[in-house]
């Protein structure tokens, strides 16, 4: 199968083999490789024309790759060739001086064969193992455009410092509804503004998880759907805002393909980098600020913590807000000005970030309604939530934390409102963010759903439970929800 992606070189569109994840020039480079190998065994009128046809093939492809850099993926893949290269070419060159051509008896060369073999297929596993993520197509009717912005708060110490100067900063990534914009248009890098900032982020991702980096150079190279400061889509209207917190260690990227989706819907979705916490953060000024935050392994000690690294991003919410409701009034410029409608706000998060957006909706009633993408209730259970809570999780399994969800449960049924959990089979906890498009499938890690069920699983959930409380849509949502897993109703006062 092939599909559509922007090429990350220079923004042109280009061909994947979607099963392989491999682009064109590295599929023509495994069939030299192959090729080479092969013609050994073939009838000796064919071997001459294959193998200067792989050899042709491949240094072509080589060559190439070199401009445009070259995947680690590929060097299992060239390693193999340059074993095999020899033993093809001595035929061909000990025939054109004249002496007879020597090849090693069948039972000698087979295991060098299938040794050069394993070692060239090693390439298309690693691609397909770890790709570059190829984002999915958006559902929407709006294009989507991207900007980011960076705010201080200047009533806020900076409580992972020791500056008393030190004020809050925060980084905010924004997926609004846009304009179409012309064909050709580079589409936004992920996970940074620029190359050095998206390496930087995966270079720390990688670090924080205990990975190689190497293993990881694939989220550079990807473009997403989104247009950089792309025009803001006309019509009038006003639209509603969601707030994202990403997981313990994540960045405000973590779940493009997620806010994109809904940016397609209407939705202007603010994504929050949490310094000190997020495993990087790239300020304007071209500092890089890196996690701090580290558990003890001592799981009371841990909680403790937890729980204040959710009061800083709770608060870190809160101040968002109030600056998009400032930069939707026109006090602060922007293109966005007077398209923001601030009286119909979610708070979302993943993981810790779910946390923080429970945290931040009991503290303030400015939001209207909160989805936890698998994130445990960190901090007070008091006062109770006001607010719909959609709380999604992973299938529960017997290495679940125990008190996950009863916690969580207590906090549903505390609610003043309606709220929901939705437990999904077959996901697990990176599930709920971009982890699926560019990590191994496998189960344990990322869920057994598949790179093109998860997330849109993840996004047609949360649309119906956004378009339920900000928009009123009318339905049954309980009845939309349960057709992806098991649902379970908390309705208000159900725990008195």
């Amino acid at each position: 199968m092939w599909h559509r992606v922007p090429r990350p070189e220079d923004g042109r569109v280009t061909e994947i083999i979607t099963g392989l994840y491999m682009s064109p020039l590295e599929f023509l480079a495994l069939v030299g490789a192959v090729a080479l190998v092969v013609a050994r065994w073939l009838p000796p009128s064919a071997r001459p024309r294959v193998t200067i046809a792989a050899v042709a093939v491949l240094v072509l492809s080589v060559i190439v790759l070199s401009v445009v850099g070259i995947r680690w993926q590929m060097l299992p893949v060239l390693a193999g060739a340059a074993v095999a290269l020899p033993f093809a070419l001595s035929p061909l060159l000990r025939r054109r001086t004249g002496r007879p051509a020597w090849r090693a008896r069948w039972w000698l060369a087979l295991p060098g064969s299938l040794a050069c073999v394993g070692l060239i297929a090693t390439g298309p596993v690693a691609a397909w193992a770890f790709p570059v993520p190829a984002f999915p197509e958006l559902s929407g009717n709006f294009s989507v455009g991207t900007r980011v912005v960076q705010w201080t708060d200047p009533h806020r110490p900076e409580t992972f410092t020791t500056d008393p100067h030190d004020r809050r900063t925060v980084v905010v990534q924004l997926w609004y509804p846009a304009r179409k914009s012309p064909a050709g248009t580079q589409r936004a890098q992920y996970l940074g503004r620029t190359e050095h900032e998206a390496r930087t982020v995966a270079d720390a991702l990688a670090d924080y998880v205990g990975l190689p980096g190497f293993l990881v150079d694939g989220l550079p190279r990807a473009r997403t759907h989104s247009v950089f400061n792309a025009s803001v889509a006309g019509g009038g209207g006003r639209f509603p805002v969601v707030l994202f917190s990403p997981g313990s260690g994540g960045t405000r990227t973590q779940n493009t393909a997620w806010a994109e989706e809904l940016a397609s819907h209407g939705y202007v979705v603010a994504a929050l980098d949490h310094p000190y916490d997020s495993a990087a953060v790239v300020l304007t000024d071209g500092r890089t600020i890196h996690t701090k935050t580290v558990s003890t392994g001592d799981r009371d000690k841990d909680d403790k913590l937890a729980a204040a690294w959710t009061a800083v991003r709770a608060a870190d919410l809160s101040f968002v807000l109030t600056q998009l409701d400032r930069l939707g009034r026109g006090e602060i410029t922007d293109p966005l000005t007077g398209h923001l409608d601030t009286s119909r706000v979610a708070v979302t998060g993943h993981s810790m970030g779910g946390a923080a957006a429970l945290q931040a909706a009991r503290q303030d009633h400015r939001f209207d309604a909160v989805i936890d993408l698998d994130g445990y209730p960190h901090g007070p259970t008091s006062p109770s939530l006001d607010q719909p809570v959609l709380a999604l999780t992973q299938a529960i399994t017997p290495g679940t934390d125990p008190r996950y969800i009863p916690r969580l449960v207590k906090t549903l049924k505390s609610s003043t409102a309606t709220s929901y959990r939705l437990t999904i089979p077959g996901a697990a906890h990176l599930t709920f963010m971009d982890g699926p498009l560019y990590l191994p499938p496998v189960p344990s890690m990322v869920g057994s759903l598949g790179r093109t069920e998860s997330p849109h699983v993840v996004a047609a959930t949360t649309l119906a439970f956004l378009d339920t409380t900000l928009r009123h849509k009318p339905g049954d949502l309980a009845d939309v929800l349960s057709a992806y897993g098991d649902l379970s109703v908390y309705p208000p006062g159900n725990s008195r």
